[in-house]
């Protein structure tokens, strides 16, 4: 009988795939818009898709993928910092402070209801975006073992 929680690992794989592909999408057209003081209607709303696709993706790694390694290696989740602290242990991130960074940014973002504030962090989260890319890598190949040959 196959593992429930590996299916469910599949599905969040797919689906954080998927989520990558837009961002790197957003993340190529704000490279190229850069940043600056302030902005094109058009650009403000790449920047603000991009913002996004970060905050979503980011959750989608920590809430999903991470969370659910947990499940697949029978392991009780815990908190948050537990999560990230076995992502370090499986050696899926260098280290738990990284996905910590990531991770508040995200709450950052979705803290953020002043539209117009918004735009504080674009640089930050231009940076993040490579590392992010890099870990939800680093975690496909980790899942190999349980699902099979992963990513776009």
């Amino acid at each position: 009988m196959a593992n429930p929680a590996v299916e469910i690992l599949k599905e969040n794989i797919a689906a954080i795939d998927a989520s990558v592909k837009k961002l790197c999408y957003s993340y190529q057209i704000c490279s190229a818009i850069g940043i600056k003081s302030s902005y094109s209607e058009d650009e403000f709303a790449a920047f603000e898709a991009m913002t996004s696709r970060y905050a979503r993706t980011t959750d989608m790694l920590v809430n999903k993928i991470l969370r659910n390694i947990d499940s697949v290696e029978y392991e009780d989740s815990g908190t948050i910092i537990d999560v990230m602290n076995r992502a370090e242990k499986r050696e899926i991130v260098q280290s738990a402070e990284l996905l910590h960074t990531l991770k508040d940014l995200r709450n950052n973002i979705a803290h953020e209801y002043k539209i117009n504030e918004i735009q504080k962090f674009f640089a930050e989260v231009l940076q993040n975006i490579p590392f992010l890319l890099k870990t939800i890598d680093s975690a496909n190949k980790y899942c190999e073992k349980y699902a099979g040959k992963t990513g776009a």
